[in-house]
């Protein structure tokens, strides 16, 4: 048994299986319980692989590091924005604020403060677990963690030297091998395209598609988006702002069929005029319910909790103090009292796709800017944030507790990542087995 599984006391497979469980219902019993469809859905995705089953249970891992402890974190560095949800496969492209096409972390719906370690553990456990689905051996695996940790550390150290964090960025012009391959080819999405694929043009307009998960909205439902729309619209800030003409509403629809992280969510598309009549410049915005942060369960502050009025304006304030150059169209309403986040689709995103990454050698150069790209959002994240609750540089702050320790704190978040790597598939097939008989919730792995 290695230490981190003694740490967690994971000696007990059913009592493990019950803690897994547990923590599922606990944290999506309400969605469960309105949307029990969405999450048979879910939990069938999350089966497909110990990776898949870890890009659902944020909530699980939250848990279980909660316990251990964190020679790292700090009254500082333990309070720190994080992206909350740090696997290998959020990083992807988007056209920032300031029309450059860029490499970055992405989804930000489980945004919070807390440790900065947390995020470097559950991204170097995916990558332990993306290694491990490539049989790869363990060697080549501490190397890609390692080779992270050491460009994160480097480019924490930059920051501090240089100043500037948010004029740091992987673009066209920074990068080379696979990402710049991902950067070149969201260049060749159009937003033309993108309309074509979900609008169609109805005598001189354009409405939305109607199809595979489009929903048609009564008109009381329709006059209840309308209105939280423009709520959102007091939202953006004033320097982001577009003529009034671009915020013209056409169309709103309800949206279905999300990925793992936002199962029984209930979200909305919109149509929006643009920043001109001209039909190829219509805009088309998301409306999604937000959720609570998973690291916000094991984050006991006030403080933090009660500065944001919902969880659509915190995923918005956070995605702002995280991302440099945010989307301009990004802000947030309610529902109901019920919060949510809305931002641009944009056909300039782009995920880093794995599955073309087969050899160590084509890995590591990718895995040294995700080190990077990480660092960044930490680093950038006091310029932009509100400085009561990040009064400090994030920057100084995490060189600080690292310096003179590098070496020991690559080798506890290597060792961290192969042991949890080991944790979750055993975790996964626990949580199939008891799927499959129907202990999770009132979802059953059947329909009724």
């Amino acid at each position: 048994m290695s230490e981190l599984s003694a740490m967690l006391e994971i000696h007990d497979p059913d009592a493990r299986r019950r803690r897994i469980v547990d923590t599922l219902v606990e944290t999506f019993s309400d969605l469960m319980r309105n949307k029990p469809a969405a999450f048979r859905t879910k939990f069938r995705k999350m089966a497909a692989s110990p990776f898949a089953f870890y890009r659902g249970t944020a909530c699980l891992f939250y848990s279980d590091v909660a316990r251990m402890s964190d020679p790292w974190a700090d009254e500082r560095t333990g309070r720190v924005w994080i992206q909350g949800d740090l696997h290998a496969e959020n990083f992807g492209t988007y056209m920032d604020g300031e029309g450059v096409l860029v490499f970055d972390v992405n989804d930000f719906d489980e945004a919070y403060l807390g440790h900065f370690t947390w995020d470097l553990q559950r991204f170097a456990a995916s990558l332990a677990l993306i290694g491990w689905s490539k049989a790869l051996p363990d060697d080549d695996i501490e190397s890609f963690v390692t080779g992270a940790t050491r460009s994160y550390i480097d480019q924490v150290r930059r920051f501090v030297e240089g100043g500037n964090d948010a004029a740091f960025s992987l673009n066209l012009r920074t990068t080379d091998g696979p990402i710049r391959e991902v950067l070149r080819q969201a260049r060749l999405r159009s937003r033309s395209g993108l309309l074509d694929r979900e609008t169609e043009t109805e005598g001189f307009d354009r409405r939305f598609r109607d199809g595979p998960g489009v929903r048609r909205l009564p008109e009381q439902e329709y006059e209840r988006v309308l209105d939280a729309y423009r709520r959102y619209l007091t939202t953006i800030p004033q320097d982001k702002k577009m003529s009034e003409i671009a915020y013209g509403v056409k169309d709103i629809v309800g949206r279905s069929g999300f990925g793992i992280g936002s199962a029984g969510l209930p979200a909305y598309s919109l149509l929006l005029e643009g920043e001109n009549e001209a039909l190829e410049n219509d805009l088309i915005l998301s409306m999604k319910q937000a959720n609570v942060a998973a690291p916000a369960a094991v984050v006991p502050d006030e403080r933090i909790r009660q500065y944001f009025r919902h969880h659509g304006e915190r995923t918005a304030l956070s995605q702002r103090a995280l991302q440099a150059h945010a989307d301009a169209l990004l802000g947030y309403t309610d529902i109901d009292g019920v919060g949510y986040v809305v931002s641009e689709v944009s056909p300039y995103v782009s995920d880093l796709d794995w599955s073309e990454l087969t050899e160590p050698d084509e890995i590591r150069p990718v895995v040294d800017y995700l080190g990077r790209a990480v660092a960044k959002i930490h680093c950038v994240s006091d310029s932009d944030s509100d400085q009561t609750l990040v009064p400090f540089q994030t920057e100084n702050a995490i060189l600080k507790v690292l310096d003179g320790r590098e070496d020991e704190f690559a080798e506890w978040l290597c060792r961290f990542a192969m042991e949890y790597a080991d944790v979750v598939r055993d975790d996964y097939r626990l949580f199939v087995d008891a799927f499959r008989h129907g202990e999770i919730g009132n979802v059953s792995a059947t329909r009724a």
